[in-house]
């Protein structure tokens, strides 16, 4: 919305002319700059600290601004059998479309690779920061990696105690900031969407022991 409303005011500003128009302008980079720098030049001059409250209210987000995305999917399976088949790490790139491989190196922490646009591969190094077996994995990238991103994942029991919900709480600051995630969604590739897709292949997964090759991919790709 920023980059939407500041691109316009700036494009009014200029065509417009004049002291209201430098104000229309200089107000429209603003709001650019708060799209590409997650800040408000305003809340920076009144001195005031804008707070995270789209973030999951777990420590694993507590370092990370970017983007944030938040999804859940049922599945019919006992709600240990869920938590064990994520727990083990090196399952998560069977239904994540772009994870490459997950390496274990220990108990708590695990290195990442994926795949990016253009050929290009990013790695990081995880660690888990809280854990409650058959309940919450929450987790957050290293200092040094190429995406700094955490999250948590929660599992209930469904109704009756019959299935389970698994709950995705995602944030990440993606190379280039916000406004490279903005750009992405316009050219379709959008976090939200690709999550609950992850997911969709999951509960495929889980319930039928593989993950169909079509679903949710237009080209068909798996």
């Amino acid at each position: 919305m920023s980059l939407v409303g500041g691109s316009l005011l700036l494009v009014f500003g200029l065509s417009r002319g004049g002291r209201s128009g430098a104000l229309a302008a200089l107000g429209g980079g603003a709001l650019i700059y708060r799209a590409a720098r997650g800040r408000s030049l305003l809340y920076d001059a009144l001195g005031l600290r804008e707070e995270p409250t789209h973030v999951a209210r777990v420590a694993s987000l507590a370092h990370c601004r970017g983007v944030t995305v938040r999804r859940t999917v049922a599945i019919n399976k006992p709600v240990e059998e869920v938590y064990a088949f994520w727990r083990a790490f090196e399952n998560l790139p069977r239904f994540m479309r772009h994870l490459e491989s997950v390496t274990c190196d220990g108990p708590r922490r695990s290195r990442w690779v994926a795949r990016a646009p253009a050929g290009r591969r990013v790695t990081w190094d995880a660690e888990i920061v809280d854990e409650r077996p058959n309940e919450l994995i929450a987790w957050r990238s290293l200092d040094d990696a190429d995406i700094r991103n955490a999250g948590a994942v929660a599992f209930e029991r469904g109704p009756g105690g019959r299935g389970t919900t698994i709950r995705v709480s995602l944030a990440y600051a993606p190379p280039g900031g916000k406004f490279a995630a903005v750009i992405a969604k316009l050219f379709g590739e959008e976090p939200s969407q690709q999550v609950q897709d992850d997911l969709r292949r999951l509960k495929h997964l889980m319930e039928a022991g593989e993950v169909p090759t079509t679903e949710g991919q237009p080209r068909g790709e798996s």
